[in-house]
C-alpha cells in the first residue's frame, strides 16, 4: 500500500542544469558511478557515526555494504547501499531541487563550454554529481528509508522531464537505492555498456577502490561439478568484492601511485578536477594520527560564500566521525581537502569536545605549519608553475591568517605575494622587495585600493614614481584589513603612502632645501590658515605636501586613520561609523595652488570680511579634485557640478 504519486516542478534551474548536462560534451561518463558509489560511502560512515552516538538507535551494522546490481534484459544498473538514509523532506531537498548558491554562474559556464572543455569539471566545481546519471540513463529512480523511521519515499524522473514524482512507501529496506534505466547503446559506443561486468569492474578499480566498505555485486560464475563422463558445467551466482578497501592514508606514499591519489582526492573532496599538491603525513609519539591533505589545483565557487564548508574529514581507528571538521584546519586554509586519522580520541567524540581537545589543537598547529611548508616548498621550487596556479586561486584567501594567525604570520608573509609598481605582470615576494630597496630605504612603501589603475593614476605615487621606489599595489578587500594589524617584515616597517607624513629625501636633499620650505612655509602660512576655515567640514588640517610632483593636492590619512575603502566596507557589511576627516596636501609649486595664493593675498580684505565667494568656490574645486583624483565620492556632486559649469562657461 502507498499514498498518492504525487508530481512535483524541478526548480528551474535544476531543469535547466539537466538539460544543458545531458546535452553538453561530457568526456567520461564512467564518472557518474563514481559519484553514486561515493555517496553511498558516506551514506555508510553517516550511519556509522550515528550508531556510535544514538546508542539506541535501531539499526543492524554489521554487514555495512555498496552493491551493484545489474539486469541486462531490462538495462537496470541499481547502486545500493544500507546506509543512513534519507527522509521524504530531504530527498526533495537534496535530490528534487538544488538549493546551491551561484547556480546561475554554472549554467552561463556550462553553455559557454567549448567542446574541449570537459564538462564534468564544471559540474563537479559546483557539486551536483547526482544528475550526471542522466548522462547515461533515460530514467533515474531512487527508493530510500532513513534509519530510525518506518516509511521509506521513492522518487523518479526522467530525463528531459521538468517534472519528478514523489511517493511515500509503506517498507523498503534501510538505505538508499538508485536505479538507472540506461540509455541503448549503439555497436560503436560499446565501451560505455554500464550492463556489462568487465566494464563495472573497471570503473570500481579505477575510482574506487580505496573506499572502505566492501563494493559488491553478484556475478555469473561457471563450474565444473563430477568427473569423467559424469563431469557437467553449471552456471552460479555468486557475490565478489570488487574494491581492496585500502585506506590510502595508511598505505606509504611509495605504494600509492599518483593516480590512486587523485581518484581519493575527487572521492574526499566532491570535486573534479586533479590535486595541485599530496601532502601525506604521519605523527608518531606521545599521541598519534596520519593525515592525507589535498591542495586543489582550482578554487570552488563557494570559496567566499558564507555557507561554504572546510574540507577536512576527521576519523578515529578508520572510523569516520565526521565532515568538515572546522577544529582542524583554520578557516583561512578552507580550500585544503583530506582526512584525519586519529588514534586516540574517543568514538563518541562532538564539535563541542573537539574545541576543547588539546590533542586536537596540537594536531591542527602541525597540520597548518604542514600546509604552509608545502606552499613554501612551491614557491621556491624552480618551476614556479604551481605555486602561481595556487597563488591566483587561493593567495586571496590565505591572507586572511594575516588578522589572527599570530604563531604562522611571519611564514604568512614569507609565502605571500603581492602586485607591485616593478612589474605589470609579475607579482613579488616580500623577501625580493627587500632585496630590492633603495640604498638608505628602511620601509615597506604600499597603497590600498580598489584597483591597480586607480593606484598608479593617484597622486600619492608622483614622488614615488619621480624618484623609482617601489610600491606595493594592494586591491584585494582583505589588504585593507591586514595591513592595519601587521607592521613589519624582515624588520622593515610597513608604510601606506596614502597616510602619515612621507619623508623621502636623503639628508644632502633636506640640507638643500630647507631654506625653501622655510619659505614656503611663510608663504602659505596665511593661505593655509584660511582654508582650514573655508574646509572645515570636510578636512582636519590643511598643509604643503613633499609626495605631490604634478598635481595641486591629494587627501591624506593620519597612520591611524580608516582608508576611505575600508569605510564604504564596513558600511556596507551594516555597521555605522563615525565621519573621518582627513588632511588636504597642497603642491607648492602647482601653478592652481600659487595662483590661489597670490589671489589670497590680492584680496585678502574681502576674504576676511566674508566678501569673496569665488575663492571660496575655489577651495572647494581643489578639495573636489582631489577626492575624485583618489576615487571617491563627493558629498554633493550636484554643488560641485554647478560651481565647475559656472567656471568653464566663463573660460568659453
Amino acid at each position: 500500500m502507498t499514498e498518492h504519486v504525487e508530481q512535483l516542478e524541478f526548480q528551474a534551474e535544476t531543469h535547466q542544469l539537466l538539460e544543458l548536462m545531458i546535452h553538453s560534451v561530457y568526456s567520461n561518463k564512467d564518472t557518474f558511478l563514481r559519484e553514486l558509489i561515493s555517496n553511498a560511502s558516506d551514506a555508510l560512515d553517516k550511519l556509522k557515526m550515528a550508531s556510535y552516538q544514538d546508542k539506541d538507535l535501531e539499526v543492524d551494522t554489521s554487514d555495512l555494504h555498496v552493491e551493484l546490481e545489474v539486469d541486462a534484459e531490462k538495462r537496470i544498473l541499481t547502486v545500493r547501499d544500507n546506509g543512513i538514509g534519507m527522509s521524504k523532506a530531504e530527498v526533495v531537498d537534496l535530490i528534487g531541487t538544488l538549493a546551491k548558491s551561484g547556480t546561475a554562474q554554472l549554467r552561463k559556464q556550462l553553455l559557454e563550454a567549448k567542446p574541449d572543455q570537459a564538462a564534468e569539471e564544471l559540474i563537479g566545481q559546483f557539486g551536483i554529481g547526482f544528475y550526471s546519471t542522466f548522462m547515461v540513463a533515460d530514467k533515474v529512480a531512487l527508493t530510500t528509508r532513513k534509519a530510525g523511521e518506518s516509511e521509506a519515499t521513492r522518487w523518479e524522473s526522467a530525463a528531459g522531464s521538468s517534472t519528478y514524482t514523489i511517493e511515500t512507501l509503506d517498507s523498503a529496506p534501510q538505505g538508499t537505492a538508485v536505479s538507472l534505466h540506461l540509455k541503448t547503446v549503439d555497436e560503436d559506443d560499446h565501451l560505455f555498456d554500464y550492463t556489462k561486468e568487465w566494464k563495472l569492474r573497471e570503473i570500481v578499480k579505477k575510482y574506487s577502490d580505496f573506499i572502505a566498505w566492501p563494493i559488491r555485486m553478484q556475478v555469473e560464475r561457471t563450474i565444473s561439478e563430477g568427473e569423467g563422463e559424469e563431469k557437467e558445467e553449471k552456471t552460479v551466482l555468486e557475490d565478489q568484492i570488487l574494491n581492496s578497501q585500502k585506506a590510502l592514508w595508511t598505505r606509504p606514499r611509495s605504494e600509492v601511485s599518483d593516480e590512486e591519489y587523485k581518484e581519493f582526492y575527487k572521492h574526499v573532496s566532491h570535486a573534479w578536477d586533479d590535486p595541485l599538491e599530496i601532502i601525506p603525513f604521519k605523527a608518531e609519539g606521545t599521541f598519534e594520527y596520519q593525515a592525507l591533505l589535498f591542495i586543489p589545483s582550482t578554487a570552488p565557487f563557494d570559496l567566499f560564500m558564507r555557507e561554504h564548508q572546510r574540507g577536512v574529514q576527521l576519523y578515529v581507528r578508520r572510523v569516520f566521525i565526521m565532515d568538515n571538521c572546522e577544529e582542524l584546519m583554520p578557516e583561512y586554509l578552507r580550500f585544503v581537502k583530506g582526512v584525519v586519522d586519529a588514534q586516540d580520541l574517543s568514538l563518541n567524540v562532538s564539535r563541542e569536545i573537539l574545541q576543547q581537545d588539546r590533542q586536537i589543537q596540537a594536531i591542527r598547529k602541525r597540520l597548518v605549519r604542514k600546509v604552509l611548508s608545502t606552499v613554501k616548498d612551491l614557491q621556491g621550487a624552480e618551476d614556479k608553475t604551481s605555486y602561481q596556479t595556487f597563488w591566483k586561486e587561493f593567495g586571496r584567501v590565505l591572507k586572511e591568517g594575516l588578522l589572527n594567525d599570530f604563531d604562522n604570520r611571519e611564514t604568512l608573509l614569507q609565502v605571500s605575494s603581492f602586485a607591485s609598481t616593478h612589474s605589470d605582470d609579475q607579482p613579488t615576494t616580500l623577501t625580493e622587495y627587500v632585496e630590492r630597496m633603495a640604498e638608505g630605504q628602511d620601509k615597506i612603501f604600499y597603497m590600498t585600493g580598489e584597483s591597480r589603475h586607480q593606484i598608479e593614476a593617484s597622486p600619492h605615487m608622483e614622488a614615488f614614481k619621480a624618484k623609482g621606489l617601489e610600491v606595493l599595489v594592494l586591491t584585494d578587500p582583505v589588504d585593507e584589513m591586514w595591513v592595519g594589524s601587521v607592521t613589519e617584515f624582515d624588520g622593515k616597517q610597513f608604510q601606506s603612502i596614502a597616510k602619515g607624513e612621507v619623508d623621502l629625501e636623503s639628508e644632502d636633499e633636506k640640507k638643500e632645501s630647507e631654506a625653501l620650505r622655510e619659505q614656503q612655509d611663510k608663504d602659505f602660512g596665511d593661505v593655509l590658515t584660511w582654508l582650514q576655515k573655508a574646509l572645515d567640514d570636510s578636512v582636519k588640517q590643511v598643509r604643503l605636501s613633499s609626495r605631490l610632483t604634478t598635481s595641486p593636492a591629494c587627501l591624506v590619512g593620519d597612520v591611524f586613520d580608516f582608508t576611505p575603502q575600508l569605510e564604504r566596507m564596513y558600511r556596507a557589511s551594516g555597521q555605522a561609523l563615525p565621519e573621518t576627516k582627513r588632511i588636504l596636501e597642497l603642491n607648492p609649486t602647482h601653478p592652481l595652488v600659487t595662483g590661489l595664493r597670490d589671489a589670497y593675498f590680492q584680496n585678502k580684505d574681502a576674504v576676511d570680511s566674508g566678501n569673496a565667494p569665488e575663492l571660496g568656490e575655489t577651495a572647494e574645486l581643489l578639495y573636489g579634485t582631489a577626492v575624485l583624483a583618489e576615487g571617491g565620492e563627493l558629498k554633493d556632486p550636484s554643488h560641485f557640478a554647478h560651481i565647475l559649469t559656472e567656471r568653464l562657461t566663463r573660460t568659453v
